[in-house]
C-alpha cells in the first residue's frame, strides 16, 4: 500500500505546484500567499510520503485530497484533478491493502 500512496502524493507534489504557478497568474492573490499556501501543501506530499506506515496517516492523507478538491476555488481545474487524485488515493489505499494481503497470504503459504 505504501508504494501505490506514496506515488500517488508524489505526483500530488507537481501537481500542486503547478496550480500555484496557475494561480499566481490568474488570481488576485498574492505571490507570497499562492506559495505559502502551495508550499505547505508540497513538504506535506512529501511528509506524508515517509510516515505512511504509522497510524492516521491515511486519514491525513484524506484530508489532503479535499484540500487538493478545494483548491478549484481558487484554480476552477482542481476541481477536476482534485477528484482524479482522491480517485488515484482511493484505488491506492484499496488496491494497495489487497496486494499486501496477497503477499502475506503468498509468504504464508
Amino acid at each position: 500500500m505504501r508504494t501505490l500512496c506514496a506515488s500517488t502524493l508524489i505526483g500530488e507534489f507537481f501537481v500542486v505546484g503547478f496550480a500555484g504557478l496557475v494561480a499566481m497568474q490568474t488570481t488576485d492573490l498574492s505571490t507570497g500567499t499562492v506559495w505559502t499556501v502551495s508550499g505547505i501543501a508540497m513538504v506535506l506530499c512529501l511528509l506524508l510520503c515517509g510516515v505512511l506506515s504509522r497510524p492516521g496517516a491515511v486519514g491525513l492523507g484524506w484530508v489532503l485530497q479535499a484540500g487538493l478538491v478545494a483548491a478549484g476555488f481558487v484554480v476552477p481545474t482542481m476541481f477536476f484533478l482534485g477528484a482524479c487524485f482522491a480517485g488515484l488515493w482511493w484505488a491506492s489505499i484499496h488496491y494497495g491493502r489487497k496486494i499486501d494481503e496477497a503477499k502475506a497470504a503468498a509468504r504464508a503459504a
